[in-house]
């Protein structure tokens, strides 16, 4: 874990938790493994706020417990994972794509899941119900079947699955919790559970779950110490007490990363190779695993009977284009047999591997200039050239072409190996070579990354703070505005109250909102970056 990963994960728990659960998560990223009372003292922390701080990182899967390394009886300890917190940065991503996949519902399916960390199958139902009949017109509601017809559709695609109980974490957790009484006793996620490991992951409940979803009304706060009361009963009496949702990130990294691969086909090839591949993908998108390096072997009939309807081409027609893939130089997919027409596979860690070479490639044309990125393209190809020789196969001036080398050498996207003819290393007598090494490389850029992202954090949070008391006079009057709004008011007291705010401040109002606004949109467009390298990086661990 480096710094500029601690750094990123401090200001992400700050943004979301609150300072207090920052100051605990980022002295365990720092310390590692510790015991309550240990992380009370040496963060100042009074014993109270440690255990509520912790409660709320393990709701997230931010923080894994177990039994302490002394043995049975000892205090238990806990560790905090700072890959899961990054994961917050991709929260936006997420609900996107579950919008775009199951639309309204999906997307606010998966929003609860994330703000709440976990929940069951009736709470998240019943939530969403009730926001999407909010938004509704006066006199129609939300189904709560429809809800539940969405969540059973992204757990049949393995968008959502089950937490596991905290007994089947293999750890101690159940035996030691008297003992601590900061544990949680909530079925908290520490690592993420597989299809495998726990047969009920992707496992519906039996749910009976009848009725629509209910209006806020602003007559309902002065109920709300019942109507905690009222959830419980409501969760007992619909037979999925105990039985806890999360979100499965793997299986968004999967979509995330098919929808890579067949962007990068479409923008090489055309569009019907790039539906061939999806084809492929989404045929096997279940049955392959995070760590497979290749999608199950897959016929040419079994891809043609599953091309979309309206692309009408020929047997012969997919034939040629399942050759042109397979010849292409990208080697996105490749030929595993004859039988069935003849057997094709994705191949997803070749795939990862060009897709981080594109984005190391485009990064040093952006910074260093077109030339500079014709030699690193060439190292890439060549793998180890002298100067002299990156001059000739480059075409460019000595000169310049030093400069380029050593300017990339500085910043460690080239790397110098020296072959001596004598054992002496003689200067005279050794031989110079460049050369890129794809993986260290891919590694220091993604800190840059993590870098970029902290800094758009702290200038949006800057931004923020030095604008406070015009943002709070905004809301203000959109919330006056709203009310009178529902009142019936007439336009005339609309616009008195609209002109509370003068010119120049709603001037300097709509630029705050746009620089914010391309501050977050930048922030989303370097986590795709973070994505790739990420996925190539873990795919080179798996080989």
């Amino acid at each position: 874990m480096t710094a500029q990963e601690v750094r990123l994960c401090g200001l992400l728990l700050q943004e979301h938790f609150g300072e207090v659960v920052e100051r605990i998560g980022t002295h365990l990223l720092i310390a590692g493994t510790q015991n309550l009372r240990t992380i009370a003292n040496e963060t100042n922390t009074p014993l109270d706020l440690v255990k509520k701080s912790l409660c709320v990182l393990v709701q997230h899967g931010a923080c894994e417990f177990g039994s302490g390394r002394r043995g049975p009886g000892s205090p238990v300890e806990y560790r905090a994972s700072c890959e899961r917190v990054l994961r917050v940065l991709r929260y936006p991503r997420y609900i996107y794509t579950a919008k775009t996949l199951y639309g309204d519902t999906g997307e606010l399916i998966v929003e609860e899941v994330l703000q709440r960390g976990h929940m069951t199958m009736s709470n998240t139902v019943k939530t969403v119900a009730d926001r999407l009949t909010h938004n509704m017109e006066e006199g129609r509601s939300m189904e709560y079947s429809e809800v539940v017809s969405a969540f059973s559709k992204l757990v049949e695609t393995h968008f959502l699955q089950r937490c596991p109980p905290v007994a089947e974490m293999g750890t101690a957790a159940t035996s030691a919790t008297p003992a601590t009484p900061g544990t949680p006793a909530t079925p908290a996620s520490t690592a993420p559970p597989t299809a495998e490991s726990n047969p009920d992951c992707y496992k519906l409940p039996h749910v009976t779950l009848t009725g629509r979803g209910k209006r806020r009304r602003s007559s309902d706060d002065s109920e709300e110490q019942r109507g905690g009361k009222k959830v419980k009963v409501d969760s007992e009496s619909c037979g999925d007490e105990g039985i806890y949702w999360q979100v499965n990130f793997e299986r968004f990294h999967q979509h995330f990363r098919d929808q890579a691969i067949v962007s990068a086909v479409a923008s090489k090839l055309d569009q019907t190779s790039s539906e061939i591949v999806r084809t492929m993908l989404r045929m096997s998108e279940v049955t392959t695993t995070q760590t497979a390096a290749y999608t199950q072997p897959l016929s040419a009939n079994e891809i043609f009977r599953s091309l979309p309807p309206n692309y009408s081409i020929s047997r012969p027609i997919l034939d040629q284009y399942l050759s042109l893939l397979v010849d292409d130089p990208m080697e996105f997919v490749g030929k595993s047999g004859d039988s069935g027409g003849g057997m094709y596979v994705v191949n997803l860690q070749r795939a990862l591997a060009n897709l981080a070479r594109a984005t190391l490639e485009s990064v040093v044309q952006e910074r260093f200039g077109s030339r500079s990125a014709r030699i690193f393209r060439l190292l890439l190809r060549k793998r180890h050239l002298e100067q002299k020789q990156v001059e000739d196969f480059a075409m460019i001036p000595a000169k310049e072409a030093k400069d380029m080398l050593y300017t990339l050498l500085s910043e460690n996207l080239v790397q110098l190996q020296e072959i001596p003819k004598t054992p002496d290393h003689a200067p005279s007598r050794t031989f110079y070579l460049y050369t890129v090494n794809q993986l260290p490389t891919a590694r220091l850029l993604l800190q840059h990354c993590y870098k970029t992202v902290a800094n758009l954090i702290e200038r949006r949070l800057f931004e923020t703070k030095e604008n406070k008391r015009l943002l709070e006079k905004s809301q203000r009057i959109e919330a006056i505005l709203a009310s009178l709004q529902a009142s019936g008011a007439e336009p005339e007291q609309l616009t008195e109250v609209e002109e509370m705010i003068t010119a120049p401040e709603r001037q300097q109002l709509e630029a705050l909102r746009h620089h914010i606004n391309k501050l977050d949109s930048t922030e989303n467009q370097v986590d795709e970056t973070v994505f790739l390298l990420e996925s190539y990086i873990f795919s080179t661990k798996t080989k």
